[in-house]
């Protein structure tokens, strides 16, 4: 959806309603697009190695081969 600079100042509230249910909206200046309206999304926070450290098990056989599924892909069969 493209509206112009006047008409999304009168219709804020409804254009940011449409934003929220996924529709785009470019307020056009003069005709051209100057600004996309866009919904908020929060700050991330930063990732923090280490979070699971001690609560992840991996088998002691974790990193054999499993002939079986290696040559099903090198097509040894």
């Amino acid at each position: 959806m493209k509206v112009n600079m006047h008409e999304a100042k009168s219709n804020l509230s409804k254009l940011g309603e449409k934003v929220w249910q996924g529709e785009r909206v470019v307020i056009a200046k003069a005709g051209k697009p100057y600004l996309d309206l866009v919904p908020h999304k929060g700050e991330l926070k930063p990732r923090k190695p280490g979070r699971f450290k001690g609560q992840i098990k991996l088998a002691a056989d974790f990193n054999e081969e499993i002939k079986e599924v290696t040559s099903g892909f090198e097509g040894d069969e």
